[in-house]
């Protein structure tokens, strides 16, 4: 996500970072060249003047030039002024209490990816705790409604919806039921059309009248930039609206709508989508995507990702075979498995603090690891719980087995032997973690 702008800004760092001295005329080629990388990331221009005029004005005192790192005091400034940008800090949504209904309501133009996001929310929500119920109030493109059933059913989430083409009266009703069944949480998913129209906005402040929600969400797409942030503005101004999903932001490279809406609506980007799983969803959170743009890492995401998917027993129990260098193939291809669970590798390279810019694609090549999950799985259990046995014919056979060659059956071996006596190191060496977790910054 953000490729493109990110690898713009990763460059301008490294070119400002590491200089003991830095003058004025440094401080405006740099700002230059951040101008130029937001505009072609399709950033407003109004946005991108406001950012150059404070990032100059500030980069330019005293605290920068005579400072004891300059180049490092300067990107801590653009840091701050990308989180500004992004809007400060994360927003919650303004829910009531479990004993209280909170309606959310959600908006946006057809093809927004609003109805996977309206489902992807109620799968988030009640994971968090809360009884969601999903309301099917788009009638009007065909499918909508069987679209929210099957997602509803595929989340463990019921639905509401009725025949008709009333939406009021499906909204009014869908409020009734859910008293009935003390849901806490109701989540609109309204009519999206092709582009703005009256009858459209009418309908929704219909709808907005009838529910009175606490959250009026606009879902907008990543990849339409500055169309999504006008779009979004518009229906501020017409129905309200309280905050913004942005939709496919693991396919934006640009970073354009992320970089501009909060500035141009004043409403802030409470979530994102970076996949099309139904767990595909994230809170936004503008230091840690300030951090990723900056090629500076998201360490904490990071955790979170790996909390989610690996139990702390799993976890001990993986530390104690690193630390013994028992660890063996079989946990080897696991951890594959582990791995994808957290999302793309791209992704999670992205959230390694240093690793923008200095971990190529080949070192993340997705064919290599398929071909090496190929030749463990062509082991048996006995030579994937100890490499040892792969003598000279044994690993013939594996490699005839992976449709592979023994030169990359023995690369794969050796490869894997250095990395069990790196990981016993670090497992067993308390300070040189501490010295590894210094150099990438942490």
């Amino acid at each position: 996500m953000l490729e493109k702008i990110s690898d713009k800004f990763v460059d301008i760092v490294k070119q400002v970072s590491g200089k003991s001295k830095i003058t004025e005329k440094n401080i405006q080629d740099a700002v230059e060249e951040i101008k130029i990388a937001l505009l072609e990331a399709d950033v407003n221009l109004r946005v991108v003047r406001r950012f150059v005029n404070r990032t100059i004005e500030e980069a330019k005192g005293e605290t920068v030039l005579r400072a004891v790192n300059p180049g490092q005091q300067f990107v801590k400034i653009v840091h701050d002024k990308i989180v500004e940008l992004l809007g400060d800090q994360r927003q919650e949504l303004e829910l009531k209490g479990p004993d209280t209904q909170s309606v959310i309501l959600m908006m946006g133009l057809q093809g927004s990816g609003k109805t996977t996001s309206s489902a992807k929310l109620a799968r988030l929500l009640k994971k968090e705790g809360r009884r969601p119920l999903l309301v099917a109030a788009d009638l009007i493109r065909p499918a909508a409604v069987k679209q929210l059933e099957v997602l509803g059913e595929q989340i463990g989430v019921p639905v509401y919806s009725e025949d008709g083409k009333d939406p009021i009266k499906v909204v009014k009703h869908a409020l009734s039921e859910a008293k009935k069944q003390q849901y806490d949480t109701v989540i609109v998913d309204t009519t999206g059309r092709l582009h703005l129209d009256e009858e459209m906005m009418e309908e929704i402040r219909k709808i907005h009248k009838v529910c009175s929600p606490v959250e009026s969400l606009f879902v907008a797409d990543a990849m339409t930039g500055q169309s999504a942030v006008k779009i979004a503005k518009e229906f501020d101004e017409k129905v309200g609206i309280t905050g913004v999903i942005l939709s496919k932001f693991d396919s934006d490279t640009r970073g354009g709508a992320a970089l501009s809406l909060k500035s141009v609506t004043g409403k802030p980007l409470k979530y994102i989508g970076v996949g099309e799983k139904h767990e595909d969803i994230e809170p936004f959170f503008p230091e840690r995507i300030a951090g990723r743009i900056l090629g500076m890492g998201d360490v904490v995401s990071l955790v979170e990702k790996a909390q989610e998917t690996i139990d702390q027993d799993e976890a001990r129990r993986l530390q104690e075979k690193m630390a013994s260098a028992s660890f063996t193939l079989e946990d080897y291809l696991e951890s594959f498995a582990r791995v994808r669970k957290m999302g793309s590798l791209e992704s999670i390279i992205e959230m390694i603090p240093g690793a923008k810019g200095n971990i190529s694609e080949d070192d993340i090549d997705e064919a290599e690891i398929k071909k090496e999950e190929a030749i463990i799985l062509s082991m048996t259990l006995q030579e994937r719980r100890n490499h040892r046995i792969l003598g000279p014919s044994r690993r013939k056979r594996v490699a005839k087995g992976s449709g592979t060659s023994v030169f990359e059956v023995n690369r794969l071996v050796k490869k894997f032997e250095k990395m069990r006596l790196m990981m016993k190191k670090v497992a067993k060496n308390k300070k040189y973690q501490a010295k590894i977790m210094n150099g990438l910054g942490v």
